[in-house]
């Protein structure tokens, strides 16, 4: 007889259910004496438990209480660690008590992780129902360096399926929403990590980022986070559709709700050695004084423009930082169209086959398909789509991408890493040396936020977040305002105006009644920007960070407690 193999269904409902009864020992009500714990920050959690003033154990049970609450506004959690949690708490505490000492710079802090990394005694199933039912045996390594700095890992959070879109949704565990607004994604793939950490209901978490994977659900849901460079946190055990892939480097990083929170997790995970030792040996280093710095800022990449807000944000970072004694100089960057050619080509090398393989009796997320499609696509039939796209309808951008994502020979893959290394090397020359400054603020995405569904069809719009994976260059991702329907609404002088790229995508973003940017639906929702630095430069990307975030100043309504103070903004209006 044939072993039973379960549906898909069958493991959905078993997951679903074993997620439901874990969150059933979370407290009933979220109370006020919870909610002092949940607006403190990582760095003040440790402060008040080496001070005596809290415990672990009173820190993890209130941030349990408002991840359930979290769950059930966003759908954000996977697999719900609690009772290991309190148990490692527990312990925390008794060793706190013994020595008098904390464990480690995260003693007692609450950690949520993507749910693509290792945890013993839980899946890893990355949202495919064949990898269900398969605990992990060892931790991945950054589980284990959290684990040893005294952190309490208590969930793991959603997202997308093959984790190669920017919409949180997939068959196993359902869609994650955004806390701010129902009808738009939580972005992705660390979609969960971010609608989580935006409701207060995990002080840190861990994400990770090969194509914007951090940034876009950052910007989207309020919060901060780092994209470092490669090779500066290792990446054992965490596991992806993918594997063995280096076109890109995909790369894990911090999330949180500071970037005094994010330094405290950059300290702690930076040069660590996992197993691979594939680590450079270089800790976290501390930047010294130094006179004002010098920002470089773009407001369209010459691919798609930004919309009236996400202009805005770029806008009001550099006039907050001038008048703070900055300089601040408009540039541009070598061509984005270019760039995104050779990340798509790199990108689908193999026609997504392997990425794809792992579906199985899985239904595709609509947010995929066509680009499962588009490599499978005849030559003959590839050449007449590009051919119609670039002169019936006059969008040379999109044509090439349609020509770029195919199946492609180990020749002409080294072409494209040749291509990568070289529009790299240029990038130094065209941006650093040419213009003398120390970072770039630029747009995360042409738009705010992006409606569920969106992902269908402008999954190229991650070309702006793309860009510095091609590079590999450290990013960091802050909240700068929010949207406001009544300044924020398309005009003549923005299509009129210079700095137009992909027509077709620039049409379906911004025009008529169908358009996916809605300043009115959209309103009182967080807009973001990316402060991008040189390669090796994580640190000061860090340190350019906090001197956007004093300069914007601390009354923007960003930070623990944000998402209580301006919940729903929709329903408000």
């Amino acid at each position: 007889m044939w072993p039973f193999t379960p549906s898909y269904l069958t493991v959905v409902q078993q997951k679903r259910d074993q997620r439901a009864h874990a969150l059933d020992s979370a407290p009933s009500t979220f109370t006020e004496e919870h909610q002092l714990f949940t607006k403190a920050s990582a760095t003040e959690i440790v402060s008040r438990i080496r001070g005596g003033e809290w415990t672990a154990s009173q820190v993890l049970e209130a941030y349990i209480a408002r991840a359930k609450m979290a769950h059930e506004h966003t759908n954000c959690l996977t697999e719900i660690m609690f009772d290991s949690a309190r148990e490692r708490a527990k312990a925390l505490d008794i060793e706190f008590v013994s020595s008098g000492n904390v464990k480690g710079p995260l003693h007692g802090v609450p950690v949520s992780i993507k749910e693509q990394f290792e945890i013993t005694g839980f899946d890893t199933s990355v949202g495919f129902t064949r990898w269900a039912n398969n605990p992990a045996k060892i931790n991945a390594d950054i589980v284990d360096i959290l684990l040893a700095a005294g952190a309490v890992p208590f969930v793991k959070t959603n997202i997308p399926q093959t984790m190669f879109a920017f919409e949180c949704s997939n068959p196993l565990w359902g869609r994650t929403t955004n806390p701010y607004n129902d009808h738009y994604t939580s972005g992705g793939s660390s979609g969960g990590e971010a609608a989580l950490l935006a409701m207060d209901g995990s002080p840190l978490g861990i994400g990770t980022d090969i194509g914007g994977s951090l940034r876009i659900p950052t910007a989207y849901c309020g919060i901060y986070s780092l994209k470092p460079g490669s090779q500066r946190v290792t990446y054992g055990g965490g596991k992806g559709p993918n594997p063995g892939f280096e076109g890109i480097k995909s790369v894990a990083g911090p999330m949180g709700r500071s970037v005094q929170d994010l330094e405290l997790a950059a300290r702690t995970i930076f040069g660590v050695q996992g197993r691979n030792h594939d680590i450079a040996p270089i800790p976290f280093r501390n930047i010294t004084s130094r006179p004002m710095s010098k920002f470089g800022y773009y407001t369209s990449d010459g691919f798609v423009k930004a919309s009236p807000a996400c202009k805005r944000a770029v806008l009001d970072a550099v006039k907050a930082l001038q008048q703070q004694g900055h300089e601040c100089v408009e540039i541009e960057i070598p061509s984005a169209p270019k760039a995104f050619y050779i990340f798509a080509g790199l990108s689908s090398a193999d026609g997504y086959r392997t990425m794809f393989s792992h579906i199985g009796p899985d239904p595709m997320e609509p947010a995929i398909r066509l680009v499962s499609i588009t490599p499978k696509l005849p030559r003959l039939v590839r050449s007449l789509l590009a051919w119609i796209v670039e002169h019936a309808l006059g969008d040379e951008y999109f044509a090439e991408g349609l020509r770029v994502v195919r199946p492609k020979s180990v020749q002409e893959y080294t072409q494209l890493v040749a291509e990568r290394d070289n529009f790299t090397s240029n990038f130094y020359k065209e941006v650093w040396e040419k213009y003398g400054i120390d970072g770039i603020i630029a747009p995360v995405q042409p738009i705010p936020q992006l409606p569920h569904g969106g992902c269908n069809d402008f999954l190229p719009i991650g070309a702006s977040t793309a860009y510095y994976n091609l590079i590999d260059l450290p990013v960091g991702t802050l909240p700068v305002t929010r949207v406001d329907a009544k300044i924020d609404q398309m005009t003549d002088e923005w299509w009129q105006g210079p700095g137009h790229g992909s027509k077709l995508l620039e049409t379906g973003l911004f025009k008529g009644p169908k358009a996916l940017y809605q300043p009115e639906q959209i309103n009182g929702m967080p807009v973001g920007v990316q402060i991008i630095g040189r390669r090796w430069e994580d640190e000061k990307v860090l340190a350019m960070m906090k001197e956007v975030d004093e300069a914007l100043g601390a009354n923007r309504g960003f930070g623990p407690g944000a998402w209580d103070a301006f919940s729903k903004p929709a329903e408000n209006q």
